[in-house]
């Protein structure tokens, strides 16, 4: 029988009831870990006799080990390709901002230099978007809630997380259990993100996002459209054919009365599929009676075998002030970041690369914090 990572935490707590052990305790056990990762149980003071033994027995303070750590040359992106106990891989990337830089509401904004994790919540995926890496991959497996929240654990060695987004390998809403049991993890003791903090990104998984706020109140969510109509998104996203675009449309308007907070709409733009002026119309039409804010995404390549092209700035820019200025949408167009060591936006699948050399430059301006007002 495999080992469980400590950071399981309904296993946690649920063997410590059984065993009469006060499941507070798994917070500083969970504290001891991320200050000494590799040590021994024996090690941690303080804990009940029965902890011991019973930690030896079923626990590893991780599961999962760095296999390898690649830095983009502005040394503003990190990758980190973490091996897991079952032989799979997964990849998890930490970008570093500037959240001084830019204005918001016209003026300046606050804040400081911090960082973003984006995190993987599958090994592979099964959706197969085909402008994205991971879905050449197939879907392997779901990772348990301490998988998850290990990559944080590996990711802190190297900065200061701020915030979380599940836009990594994988579909968060499709391994629903596990990442809601992470996002818990992550609010409370120790780790103590704030859930505002927190992102989820799903390609629009309805019944899901029908129980997201009641379960995770505070969270934001992101929805991975990347086209105004179901024909075009069916096209480039084979399984929204289960996930027709008006019943979307209902769950996300059901999501936002109830939870009062912004939606934020991820759209990768593909030269002559999606990036269109037609396009921009028909998206201002269908977000004008939300609160949104669209992030357009340049197309990332992912090698020779991509049957798309990145729209050009043109485009891009036209498409955006059509948004803004019609449809008095808000909307940005993110930085790219990564796509050296391909860690940027659809590139994330599982390779075994040699480190990059580093080179030290300015933090960029914070794209995330755009959905996180």
């Amino acid at each position: 029988m495999a080992m469980r990572s400590i950071f399981d935490g309904e296993i946690i707590r649920t063997e410590f009831d059984k065993a009469g052990i006060n499941s507070h305790f798994a917070h500083s056990i969970w504290k001891y870990v991320i200050e000494n990762p590799t040590c021994e149980w024996e090690q941690i003071p303080s804990l009940p006799s029965a902890a011991y033994p019973l930690l030896r027995s079923k626990f590893k303070p991780l599961t999962s080990t760095l296999h390898s750590v690649t830095h983009s040359t502005d040394h503003v992106t990190t990758k980190l390709l973490i091996n897991l106990q079952n032989g799979g891989f997964v990849e998890t990337v930490i970008m570093r901002y500037d959240s001084r830089l830019g204005k918001y509401a016209g003026k300046p904004r606050p804040g400081g230099l911090r960082s973003t994790l984006c995190i993987s919540s599958q090994v592979g995926c099964k959706m197969g978007c085909k402008f994205c890496a991971t879905g050449t991959m197939g879907f392997k497996s779901n990772l348990s809630s301490g998988e998850i929240v290990e990559q944080l654990v590996h990711a802190s060695r190297f900065s200061n997380i701020r915030n979380v987004v599940f836009m990594g390998m994988g579909e968060p809403l499709n391994n629903y259990a596990a990442v809601v049991e992470a996002v818990r993890i992550m609010t409370g003791l120790p780790f103590q993100l704030s859930s505002k903090r927190i992102t989820v990104s799903t390609v629009g998984i309805i019944h899901a996002i029908k129980k997201l706020h009641n379960d995770l109140p505070g969270l934001n969510l992101a929805v991975s459209l990347h086209a105004p109509v179901q024909d075009v998104r069916c096209q480039i996203m084979p399984a929204a054919r289960a996930f027709p675009l008006e019943k979307l449309m209902d769950a996300l308007q059901e999501y936002q009365k109830n939870s009062q907070q912004k939606i934020f709409i991820e759209y990768i733009m593909l030269n002559g599929v999606n990036d269109e002026e037609q396009h921009a119309h028909q998206l201002g039409k269908l977000l004008e009676t939300f609160q949104v804010v669209v992030n357009l995404i340049p197309f990332n390549p992912i090698g020779t075998l991509s049957e798309f092209r990145t729209s050009g700035e043109e485009k891009v820019s036209r498409f955006q002030k059509i948004l803004r200025g019609t449809y008095n949408i808000r909307t940005t167009i993110r930085k790219e970041m990564g796509q050296d060591i391909s860690g940027a936006c659809g590139q994330l699948v599982v390779n075994l690369p040699d480190k990059c050399s580093v080179k030290n430059t300015s933090p960029v301006t914070d794209i995330e914090d755009l959905c996180l007002q």
